[in-house]
């Protein structure tokens, strides 16, 4: 796969709908050409204790953030066409169908793939399939872990080792 957008998610809560950074990376020819990243004020608009542990975001970083729609209309025009790829896509295209019914959105049935159940299949022998694990297997030293944009990256650059 040459094109495609790589898109990772963070979340303030449990709900798949309480998106609160995005990081998308698109790939073109193979080669990184563009990113673009957003803290969102979530919805629901609340943090919990694990979520804020994982990722570091709280209120303060998103309380003046934009709503996802304004995020997501800036994001559509560069990943037209494009299929989306994510480690973990179920979580990911969870949180973006759950977003797109929050905010009443028309969903495009993106083509979503997943570069963690093709990374099981092509590094069986690793002691875990996270993401910065294989990452580093692919050759990518990974920095920033749970920041969008930094996992983005990781999975565009698995995605263009394994896919």
């Amino acid at each position: 796969m040459l094109d495609f957008a790589a898109i990772d998610y963070e979340t303030a809560n449990n709900e798949r709908s309480s998106v609160c950074s995005v990081g998308v990376v698109i790939v073109r020819d193979g080669e990184m050409v563009d990113s673009f990243y957003s803290l969102i004020q979530p919805e629901p608009n609340y943090y919990n204790y694990w979520c804020q542990r994982v990722h570091g975001l709280g209120y303060k970083d998103t309380d003046n953030a934009p709503l996802f729609p304004e995020v997501w209309a800036q994001i559509e025009p560069l990943i037209e066409g494009l299929p989306l790829v994510a480690h973990n896509r179920p979580f990911d295209e969870s949180c973006l169908k759950a977003v797109f019914r929050v905010y009443r959105m028309d969903y495009p049935d993106y083509e979503f793939y997943d570069t963690l159940c093709v990374s099981r299949r092509r590094f069986p022998h690793l002691s875990n399939h996270q993401l910065q694990t294989v990452a580093e297997a692919c050759g990518f030293c990974m920095k920033n872990h749970h920041h969008a944009l930094a996992d983005a990256e990781a999975c565009a650059w698995i995605a263009r080792e394994i896919l």
